[in-house]
């Protein structure tokens, strides 16, 4: 449920508050040197009375709140009132509750809008000249009335055009940064599928014979697309957390097994940069959201591969008060305390002198950061120089141990592909045909269709995009073949879009979802997984 913030009642409050300084202010006069407590003594009375009204207008505010005009005026007319009735009667000494007029104007313009602004502006001048009508001292400084009325025309109509340009640099700011979220929005759809694509094609080349000079180049291209690919995936990580986007799905999870396919996953990465990962082997379970959990490992793996390269990396688990935490620790060369309340900060990183240039921008850690508070989890870092770094990610809950079914390190269940039928259905040309090339490498038979529209297949798995243009979706192509079939034949969605968005559309169809662009790795793995239920049975609703 969206809050929206109560203006009115602010204005209450404040009101209550403005009222008992004004009865603060009353009654010193009446103890000052040469003024009678009995000259005020009606005012208090009636500021009294005033706050007593305050506190009921404002109950009925809080049990009935919305949008009310007519209480909105009243309460002008009621401020105004009690502020006529101070000056009228406290004569030169009450010159002061004047102040309470202006509150009255602005305060009622800048919460409501100018309409409420240019009300309230008309019924303080009605009350300056009915104060002025009714006191003599008024009507013997016919300056002073004159300036008084000037100030509560000049302030209201200056306070007019301020907020006028905030409402227009307001509705700017909000056109652009919906214009910027489409931009995004499209630019990360267009992006994700060249580097998806070449990451596939390097992927072929990989298996194919090369020499040693081929197999060098190779590598160079994977090293530059995989600092590509991090920088993109920082920037739209960061974009996503920014909107609000981000929502942790908690699951159990065998701890010991994520870190271990997180050293697979990196183990590339590392090679290149020379560094050792060890894992300490683990064999506790805990409840976290294992995609942001998987990132913030990543984030921090990708700045022991920068800044501790050519030196081991240890990764380990250790209790920490009631939950668990994951310590990632490399042999680097540390960092500057002066620099440690700092490395949060987005775009921040640390510079000495006649460094050399490292790949990214500084958005790891921030990203880090902000992923840990979603997930309620903590991070920490300690450093000495020419020691190293450690950092902790903790405060993860323990979690039961669940049943384990169908592992997927067993290499004669799901370890080969070799003779797999697998429907392709992508509507870019060049992911279609490196993506068919790597699949057809790894022992895969390779149905590859360019559109998802009247597709007959008699395939163990679905590999389809998500966007196949303007006639169907990939969702619908599974659908459609599902139904041919009479099976759930088990399916997975590459999606260049939020995976938030498929999610919510798949609607427990059991569709495995992958985002672009996707590493050979990922996507073989979970061709392996998906082999394993590559056997008739029950055909689900869709």
């Amino acid at each position: 449920m969206k809050f929206e913030k109560n203006t009115e009642l602010d204005q209450a409050n404040l009101r209550t508050i403005v009222g008992s300084c004004a009865l603060a202010y009353i009654s010193v006069l009446g103890f000052l040197p040469g003024q009678r407590v009995d000259t005020y003594l009606p005012i208090v009375i009636y500021i009294v009375l005033f706050l007593l009204l305050s506190i009921v207008l404002r109950q009925a505010i809080v049990r009935w709140p919305g949008h009310y005009p007519a209480r909105r005026v009243l309460g002008m007319v009621y401020d105004y009132t009690g502020t006529s009735f101070g000056l009228v009667v406290g004569g030169e000494a009450a010159l002061p509750l004047y102040a309470v007029m202006v509150w009255v104007n602005l305060g009622n313009g800048m919460r409501f809008g100018s309409r409420y602004l240019a009300i309230a502006t008309v019924l303080a001048l009605l009350a300056l000249l009915a104060i002025y009508r009714l006191t003599p001292l008024w009507q013997a400084h016919p300056f002073m009335v004159l300036m008084l009325l000037i100030t509560s025309t000049v302030i209201p109509i200056y306070a007019h055009i301020l907020l006028e340009r905030t409402r227009k640099a307001s509705e700017e700011a909000i056109a652009a940064n919906l214009e910027k979220s489409r931009f995004l929005a499209q630019a990360s759809h267009d992006l994700r599928q060249p580097i998806h694509s070449i990451g596939l094609f390097t992927a072929c080349l990989r298996e194919a014979h090369l020499g040693d000079e081929e197999r060098r180049l190779v590598d160079n291209i994977d090293r530059s697309l995989l600092n590509v690919s991090q920088l993109f995936r920082s920037i739209l990580d960061l974009y996503t957390l920014d909107n609000g986007r981000v929502q942790p799905s908690f699951q159990a999870l065998h701890l010991g097994e994520f870190l271990a396919d997180q050293v697979r996953q990196n183990a590339e990465a590392a090679r290149w940069a020379g560094v050792e990962l060890r894992l300490r082997p683990c064999a506790h379970w805990v409840r976290a959201d294992p995609a942001l959990l998987a990132t913030m490992v990543q984030n921090v793996l990708s700045n022991c591969f920068k800044y501790a390269a050519q030196r081991p990396v240890l990764i380990g688990v250790r209790k920490r008060g009631a939950g668990l935490a994951i310590v990632i620790y490399d042999r680097g060369r540390g960092i500057a305390e002066e620099h440690l309340p700092n490395l949060f900060e987005e775009f921040y990183r640390v510079r000495e002198l006649r460094d050399k240039d490292v790949e990214g921008v500084g958005l790891g850690l921030s990203i880090v950061k902000r992923l840990g508070q979603l997930m309620g989890l903590e991070v920490a870092i300690r450093s000495r120089l020419g020691h190293g770094t450690a950092v902790s990610l903790y405060g993860l809950p323990v979690a039961p141990p669940q049943l384990q079914v169908g592992r997927h390190d067993d290499a004669r269940q799901a370890g080969l592909l070799t003779g797999l039928k697998v429907c392709l259905v992508e509507d870019d040309r060049n992911v279609l045909l490196a993506t068919s090339a790597l699949l057809e490498r790894w022992g895969c038979v390779v149905q590859a269709e360019p559109c998802g529209r009247d597709l007959v297949s008699d395939c163990d798995v679905i590999v389809a995009d998500y966007d196949l243009g303007n006639h169907t979706t990939g969702i619908e192509c599974i659908d459609s073949l599902r139904q041919q079939r009479g099976w759930a034949v088990p399916a997975l969605i590459l999606t260049g879009h939020e995976v938030e968005k498929i999610q919510a559309a798949l609607h427990d169809r059991n569709i495995a979802i992958l985002s672009k662009p996707v590493r050979p790795a990922e996507l073989r793995g979970s061709l392996r997984a998906l082999r394993q239920h590559s056997a008739p049975g029950v055909m689900p609703e869709v």
